[in-house]
């Protein structure tokens, strides 16, 4: 006999698997734990798949109120970061039958257009990085359920705070250039008012501090390649001895520190140790190849949406930063001797 041509339904689902339709809702919901064994979860799951049942997602979120939509607000997407975040977020919620919106603040941050007449009506939830937090405020973003990344965990806006281990990043870039011999950085530090760049510095700042005999320089730039490479040659060119190595908290920042050494006669690493914070494509398109921190932005946009899915359902977030890692490449190597 012919399958009907008829788009199946819950109800179809339910007399395949044998069980009721609430049980078939349960399941196809994710709301089954505790409620059905898991036999009769795998029963129903497998009974849609070969029914080729989809939900009527419009029709149940009429019901519940709900839209299913999580906005998330990002800086500008000027690198792969924030692509990476958006791609891992993205890739949690449609496993459970969300969508995500991406609402990124035109010139990195500060607000941008609200792209809804009412944002609390058209969404459900918010995932936020701290670098455009002030876009939230033209969203009433913060009214709605939200997840904080990048974010001081203390006085976070969110219901929930998901942080790469920035902190012990910082320190693998210093004890790295330490454990080299350099003595003298420079930090070549961003020009944003965000948590995430304020404890690069302070952990930077800290970690020498402990380190008799060692000076740090600062400079700071916005994240473009020309600023950086200004601010950089304006360091290295100021009066007094001439930092070994330079810790940027961008690979962006550090092509532009790339840049100014050129310009300034100075070979990397002979001359001058370059570090970088993210571990994009830059850093191997970078000749010579940039020591930097690999951030798994997929796995921080993956852990930013779980955070969010679990603060909808009344759940506890998972807790603990995400490891980062020092990736060592040609950019980095004993200073020369005085």
């Amino acid at each position: 006999m012919a399958r009907s041509s008829t788009r199946p339904t819950s109800r179809d689902v339910a007399r395949a698997a044998g069980v009721s339709q609430a049980a078939v809702s349960l399941v196809l919901g994710d709301k089954w734990r505790g409620r059905v064994s898991e036999t009769t979860a795998q029963r129903v799951r497998q009974a849609a798949t070969d029914l080729g049942y989809r939900p009527n997602l419009a029709a149940r979120n009429l019901r519940l109120g709900r839209t299913r939509t999580v906005l998330l607000v990002v800086p500008a997407l000027t690198t792969e970061f924030f692509a990476g975040v958006y791609t891992g977020a993205a890739r949690v919620a449609a496993a459970h039958g969300f969508g995500v919106v991406l609402y990124p603040s035109p010139e990195g941050v500060g607000p941008a257009r609200d792209p809804f007449a009412s944002a609390q009506a058209a969404l459900d939830g918010v995932i936020a990085s701290s670098m455009a937090a002030d876009a939230l405020t033209a969203i009433s973003g913060d009214q709605l359920p939200l997840v904080m990344l990048d974010s001081d965990p203390a006085g976070s806006l969110g219901a929930a705070t998901v942080n790469l281990d920035i902190t012990d990043g910082v320190r693998q870039v210093t004890d790295h250039l330490l454990g080299l011999g350099h003595r003298h950085l420079l930090h070549l530090a961003a020009d944003v008012p965000s948590w995430t760049f304020r404890i690069r510095a302070r952990e930077l700042a800290d970690r020498l501090a402990t380190t008799p005999g060692t000076r740090l320089t600062t400079a700071r730039a916005p994240i473009t390649i020309d600023a950086a490479r200004a601010a950089t040659e304006a360091a290295l060119t100021a009066p007094g001895a001439r930092p070994t190595a330079v810790v940027c908290d961008d690979d962006k920042l550090a092509a532009g520190a790339y840049k100014a050494a050129r310009r300034l006669g100075l070979r990397i690493p002979d001359d001058l140790s370059v570090t970088g914070l993210d571990d994009l494509a830059l850093a191997t398109a970078l000749d010579p190849e940039l020591t930097t921190v690999r951030l798994d932005a997929e796995l921080f946009g993956e852990r930013g949406m779980q955070a969010l899915l679990a603060v909808l359902d009344g759940r506890e977030p998972a807790h603990g930063d995400i490891p980062v890692q020092l990736i060592p490449r040609a950019s980095t190597a004993p200073p020369r001797p005085s």
